[in-house]
């Protein structure tokens, strides 16, 4: 497990009855470190979609992961779902076999500046 990178996506739940969903941020396990990382721009654009209740619950879910999380919490939130704000299933990379690490999984899930 020491070459193990594992990760779980969190999305805002545009339409969860078409399955519409905006990826915000992404959680990484990694030597059981959780880190978390989050678009504050897709964020804002929440706004335009959300009442604004709707909005400030989603947005105080987000910028408070990164002090809720430990690996226990993390697998629970990925069985979670609010119809507001979801977590992909936990993911596996073996790290030995690839070179990918939480800011690559972050500029291609979530948000890449130097293509905005």
């Amino acid at each position: 497990m020491e070459n193990n990178l594992q990760y779980s996506i969190i999305y805002a739940d545009i339409r969860p009855e078409i399955q519409e969903r905006l990826s915000l941020g992404i959680l990484t396990i990694e030597n059981n470190r959780v880190q978390v990382r989050h678009s504050e721009k897709k964020l804002r654009i929440l706004k335009q979609l959300y009442t604004p209740k709707e909005y400030k619950a989603i947005a105080s879910i987000v910028r408070s992961l990164r002090e809720l999380v430990s690996v226990e919490t993390l697998k629970y939130l990925t069985r979670y779902s609010n119809n507001l704000i979801s977590f992909s299933p936990i993911q596996n990379i073996d790290k030995s076999q690839t070179n990918i690490n939480g800011k690559w999984l972050y500029r291609n899930y979530v948000y890449n500046a130097a293509n905005a």
